[in-house]
C-alpha cells in the first residue's frame, strides 16, 4: 500500500529545504516549491495524542469540513449572457471543483448527445485504476474514458466514482451545470469543461492526533493541496485558463492568512490565467469564536465553555497576539482543575481527574512555527457536559488580547460552544488567504446576509471577506440525476467561480486580455460589486459588496 493511504504513517508537511533530512527512498510525497509530505510511521496504534508536540503543530495537516448544507439574475449573470457581445458562457475556460466527487452519469453534466463535460476526474478513494502521472494514489479517468463508461450498460463498473454525499456534486452543478427549463435551473457558466477532484477522507491517525470522531466525515489539507496542484498543473498543459473552487473550510490555524494551503494559493492567483475562490465557511453564529482584549490588572481572563452531551472528542485552539506569554489553567464543571500550564517549547501535557472521566491534553507552545505566535491547543476526551471555564492569565503583567476556536462544520454539535461569543473573525481558512477571492453567502430572495456566513476580518485585520454572493437555497443536481437546493457559503463560492470563469472567457480566449491573472479578476470583480448607500465598504460581513458582473463589464467599456 501507498504509505499516503496507509494508516500506519502519519502525513507529515514539511519544508522542502528539509527533504533531504526525512527522505528514506520511498516516505516523500511532492506537493509543490514549498512543501513536500514525508510519510512517518505511527509509532502506536492507536496514536499517542502527544505525538503532536514530538512533531510542530504546523507539520500536521488540517482538518477540513464542507461549507454548504432564482438568483442568476442577481448576480447580473443573465444580463451578461443575454448581451450577444458578451454572451459569456465559460467556453473555452475550465473550472475545478475539489470536493467530495461528482454523479458523472448525471444529465448536468452531459452534452445534448449524451457524451460528458468532464474533461478529467481524479478520484482519490478508488485504487483499482490509474493514478495520474506524476502521482501514486487515487484513479484518472479522461472524458474519453468517461464517455466509454456512460455508453456503457453499467456505468460504475468501468468508471467506478461516485459521489456518495452529494456535495461535490451540487457545488459543480450550481457552478457549470447544463440548463434545464423543467427545474428553472443552469449552472453559471455552462459550456465551460469541468475537472474534478473527489478527496480521500482524512486518516484516522490524523483524526485521533486532532481528537476528531472517527465516524465524522472530513478531509485533509495536503490532499486538497495536492488536488490544487493537479488541477491547475492540467490547465497550464492545456493552456487553458482555469478557476478552482474550493468549498471547505477549517478552524484550525492562526486565521491570518499564514499556512501550507494559503501559501500555494496565494501563489498560485498571482499567476496569469488562474482563479482561486474559496468560502468564507459557515461559522458565523455558531458562537465558536471567541475575542478578548484585556487591559487592566491583574491580567487574567477568565470565559467560559459549555459542552454538549454528544461532544465525547474535539479540541480547542486559543491564538495570543505578542508580545503576550500566557499561561492556562482549565476548570471542570465540578470544580476540579489542572491548575496553571506554562507556555514551553514542545511539552505536551495529560491530565485526569479523580472525582470525573474527563481527560484534558494541554500544549502551551511558546511559539507556532509557521507564525511565530504562541498557540495554546487544548484537546478533550470524555469531558463532562457542563460549564467549562479556561483561565488566561500575562505573565508579563500587561494587555493582552486573543482569539480561541472550537472546531468547523460537523466535528462538534451546535450544542458546544462559547458563553460569551464573538461572531466576527469567523471565517474559516483557506478563506483567509489574502490573494484568492473569499465568498460569503447572502439570500437573493431579500438581499440580507446568511445568518451563518463567516465574518471577517483575518486575525491580524487583513480585509476579508472580498465579496458576498448568493447561497441560500439555491436549485442545483444532488446524485441520482434528479434536484434539490444548497444553502452557504460553498455554494455562493460557486457562483463567484463561475462569475471569475465568464471573466476568463471575455479575457483569454477573446483575446482581450490574455495576461490576466485571478488576482486581477477579484479586482476587478470588487470594484463592480453592488454596494448598499446605507452600508461603509469595505466591512467584515459583505465585505465590498454585492458581486455583479454585468456592473463590471459597464465600467470596462467606459476605460
Amino acid at each position: 500500500m501507498q504509505k499516503i493511504l496507509d494508516e500506519n504513517y502519519y502525513d507529515i508537511i514539511i519544508s522542502n529545504v528539509m527533504r533531504s533530512t526525512y527522505d528514506t527512498g520511498d516516505n516523500i510525497t511532492y506537493m509543490n516549491l514549498r512543501h513536500s509530505l514525508a510519510h512517518i510511521p505511527v509509532p502506536a496504534i492507536p496514536p499517542d495524542p502527544c505525538d503532536l508536540g514530538t512533531y510542530p503543530y504546523n507539520a500536521f495537516p488540517s482538518v477540513l469540513t464542507l461549507s454548504s448544507t432564482v438568483s442568476l439574475e442577481k448576480s447580473g449573470i443573465g444580463t451578461v449572457q443575454r448581451n450577444p457581445y458578451l454572451a459569456l458562457f465559460g467556453r473555452g475556460v475550465l473550472v475545478a471543483v475539489i470536493d467530495t466527487g461528482i454523479d458523472y452519469q448525471h444529465q448536468a453534466f452531459l452534452f445534448n448527445d449524451g457524451t460528458t463535460r468532464i474533461l478529467s476526474l481524479w478520484d482519490q478513494t478508488v485504487q483499482t485504476g490509474t493514478p495520474p502521472a506524476g502521482y501514486t494514489y487515487g484513479s484518472e479517468y479522461t472524458r474519453e474514458y468517461i464517455n466509454v463508461a456512460l455508453r456503457s450498460e453499467n456505468p460504475l463498473s468501468i468508471v467506478p466514482s461516485e459521489d456518495t454525499n452529494g456535495h461535490g456534486t451540487a457545488i459543480a452543478s450550481v457552478l457549470a451545470g447544463k440548463p434545464n427549463a423543467a427545474q428553472s435551473f443552469s449552472g453559471v457558466v455552462p459550456e465551460a469543461d469541468l475537472v474534478i477532484v473527489k478527496l480521500k477522507p482524512a486518516k484516522n491517525t490524523l483524526k485521533r492526533i486532532f481528537f476528531v470522531p472517527e465516524n465524522v466525515e472530513c478531509y485533509q489539507e495536503s490532499d486538497l493541496i495536492i488536488g490544487i496542484g493537479y488541477v491547475t498543473e492540467l490547465a497550464k498543459r492545456l493552456n487553458r485558463p482555469i478557476a478552482v473552487c474550493i468549498a471547505m473550510g477549517t478552524n484550525q490555524s492562526s486565521h491570518d492568512g499564514r499556512g501550507a494551503t494559503s501559501y500555494i494559493t496565494n501563489f498560485l492567483a498571482e499567476q496569469p490565467q488562474t482563479g482561486i475562490i474559496i468560502s468564507a465557511g459557515n461559522e458565523g453564529n455558531k458562537r465558536r469564536h471567541y475575542f478578548n482584549n484585556t487591559v487592566t490588572d491583574p491580567y487574567i481572563n477568565e470565559f467560559e465553555m459549555r459542552v454538549g452531551e454528544n461532544d465525547k472528542l474535539f479540541s480547542l485552539e486559543i491564538w495570543p497576539f505578542a508580545p503576550a506569554r500566557l499561561s492556562v489553567e482549565i476548570t471542570v464543571p465540578n470544580r476540579e482543575t489542572t491548575g496553571q500550564v506554562f507556555p514551553s517549547l514542545g511539552e505536551c501535557r495529560r491530565f485526569s481527574f479523580v472525582l470525573n472521566e474527563s481527560v484534558i491534553y494541554v500544549n502551551n507552545y511558546i511559539f507556532e512555527e509557521e507564525t511565530g505566535d504562541q498557540l495554546i491547543l487544548i484537546r478533550f476526551q470524555n469531558p463532562i457536559p457542563g460549564i467549562w471555564t479556561i483561565k488566561l492569565q500575562n505573565l508579563e503583567k500587561e494587555a493582552f488580547s486573543f482569539h480561541s476556536w472550537l472546531p468547523s462544520g460537523n466535528l462538534i454539535s451546535d450544542n458546544t460552544f462559547f458563553l460569551n461569543s464573538n461572531p466576527d473573525t469567523t471565517i474559516t481558512p483557506p478563506g483567509t488567504s489574502t490573494h484568492p477571492l473569499t465568498v460569503t453567502a447572502y439570500n437573493g430572495e431579500n438581499d440580507s446576509i446568511l445568518p451563518e456566513s463567516g465574518r471577517g476580518y483575518t486575525r491580524t485585520g487583513y480585509i476579508k471577506p472580498d465579496i458576498a454572493a448568493p447561497g441560500y437555497q439555491l436549485t442545483c443536481a444532488v446524485p441520482g440525476n434528479q434536484y434539490g437546493t444548497i444553502t452557504g457559503c460553498g455554494c455562493a463560492a460557486a457562483q463567484a467561480a463561475g462569475i471569475e470563469a465568464m471573466v476568463f472567457e471575455w479575457a483569454v480566449p477573446r483575446g482581450n486580455y490574455t495576461t490576466i491573472t485571478g488576482n486581477d479578476v477579484n479586482r476587478l470583480l470588487i470594484r463592480g460589486a453592488r454596494r448598499n448607500p446605507s452600508n461603509t465598504y469595505p466591512n467584515n460581513v459583505w465585505g465590498y459588496g454585492q458581486i455583479d458582473i454585468n456592473t463590471l463589464f459597464e465600467r470596462l467599456t467606459n476605460i
